[in-house]
């Protein structure tokens, strides 16, 4: 598919209302960097300009490389084709931490900015040689007020075009738009057929605030992944009617929500599949059937496994 063909949604809190292709490839995987680098190449080709990565999953590097390798070859013209994000970690998670590792992910990527940087989890990590996920004694209080300021002046300074968060709930947003200057532009988290997280849709939607879906497909092969998504018998039943995949359905879903996905497949076959859904459409008949597909959410732990008001009673 041609980059030109994919949808496109626009921040509303940066400066300049910077567009970000509706879906972007994922990068967060135990695979070997080289393995990482030649399927981003591979994505390029195909029509990808939206790549997620994140500090923890040891990707940006070879996504760096892959960029740069795709410029010399000419699959694109220049830097600004792409639309990159990236994440701060749990460990990173202070006031004045957040600069040098948003400093430290550009030196990895090899770029002069992002075009977008997340809070990947709403928790604070001491630092330390903790074991994931991790213990009680790791995590410390969370000065979310702090490290958003100092992401809004990363904004101001010209490192990245936006910023927002990940794994927010509805409280977590409303605290932070009680204090934010810039508004987050996005909230990413775990959203699918089989966790459809409709409270958190609602108040996103409300607030500017766009979703990006991760583990779209139940991120089969992952630290938390699952086979509930793709092996849905209602969505089976949809997509055969459609001639289509259960992911396609899953992904056709999303995106019919008005909710930005991030999904992950090195299989080139795959990948080619998951950019096939902008051309046909559901009909009510398989929304009621989606509506009445059994939750289950895949990250409940997250980085780690004690924090009782991490999701605020909100799953």
């Amino acid at each position: 598919m041609s980059s030109s063909n994919i949808p496109h949604v626009v921040l509303q809190s940066s400066s300049n209302h910077h567009r970000m292709p509706v879906i972007g490839f994922g990068t967060a995987s135990m695979s070997p960097p080289s393995t990482t680098r030649v399927a981003v190449l591979e994505a390029i080709k195909l029509g990808y300009r939206h790549f997620d990565t994140a500090s923890i999953y040891g990707s940006e590097q070879p996504l760096g490389e892959a960029i740069a390798e795709a410029l010399q070859l000419g699959l694109i013209g220049s830097r600004d084709e792409l639309f990159i994000t990236s994440k701060l970690w749990c460990t990173d998670n202070f006031p004045h931490l957040v600069l040098p590792a948003l400093q430290k992910t550009l030196r990895s990527l090899k770029l002069e900015y992002l075009d977008l940087y997340l809070i990947h989890w709403p928790i604070a990590v001491k630092p330390g040689d903790w074991e994931f996920p991790y213990p009680e004694e790791a995590v410390t209080s969370f000065d979310l007020k702090g490290v958003w300021k100092a992401m809004e002046e990363c904004q101001k300074l010209g490192l990245t075009k936006c910023i927002g968060v990940s794994n927010f709930s509805c409280n977590k947003l409303e605290n932070l738009l009680s204090f934010a200057t810039i508004p987050p532009s996005i909230n990413q988290v775990e959203m699918n057929p089989t966790w459809q997280q409709k409270k958190l849709k609602e108040y996103c939607q409300a607030k500017g605030i766009i979703i990006t879906a991760y583990s779209p497909l139940g991120s089969t092969g992952c630290m938390w992944g699952s086979d509930n998504v793709v092996d849905n018998e209602l969505l089976k039943e949809i997509a055969m009617a459609h001639g289509k995949s259960s992911a396609q359905v899953s992904l056709r879903w999303l995106y019919e929500l008005g909710v930005t996905i991030a999904v992950k497949s090195y299989n080139k076959e795959r990948m080619k599949q998951n950019l096939e859904i902008f051309d046909w459409s559901l009909n009510k008949y398989d929304n009621e059937k989606i509506d009445q597909v059994k939750q289950h959410q895949l990250s409940k732990i997250g980085p780690t496994k004690f924090i009782v008001d991490l999701w605020d009673g909100e799953n």
